[in-house]
């Protein structure tokens, strides 16, 4: 049924340095891929969220992971603590990186992670 029988030594020889300029070329789109995919859209949500821990003051009224709504009363390094409800005894003390939400205490716009990454 087939009848030509080729040379292995001359077929690789022709066929070895486009197929590994393919490899490579299939490599790198692969990894292009992944880190316009994975590794960009990761790096914005990150500095998008480092802005807002670093944006809350007291008075700011805020959201939390959790679903609570509530006011900022103090800042610490890297913990707050807010207040919650109509009664003023229920404070509690959490990592800035507990907020998803942020109203600024003077009225300004309302900083969303989630709005702001679906906008862009």
């Amino acid at each position: 049924m087939f009848n030509v029988i080729l040379d292995g030594n001359a077929q690789g020889q022709n066929a070895g340095p486009q197929s590994i300029i393919m490899l490579v070329v299939w490599i790198v789109v692969l990894v292009a891929m992944f880190y316009f995919m994975l590794i960009r859209p990761q790096r914005k949500q990150q500095k998008q969220m480092d802005a807002l821990v670093s944006s809350l003051e007291v008075g700011d009224s805020v959201l939390t992971t959790s679903g609570f709504y509530g006011i900022i009363i103090d800042v610490m390094e890297d913990v707050i603590i807010v207040e919650f409800g109509n009664n003023k005894n229920c404070r509690i003390p959490m990592k800035k990186t507990a907020v998803v939400e942020v109203e600024k205490a003077n009225g300004g716009a309302a900083k969303d992670t989630k709005d702001s990454k679906e906008s862009k």
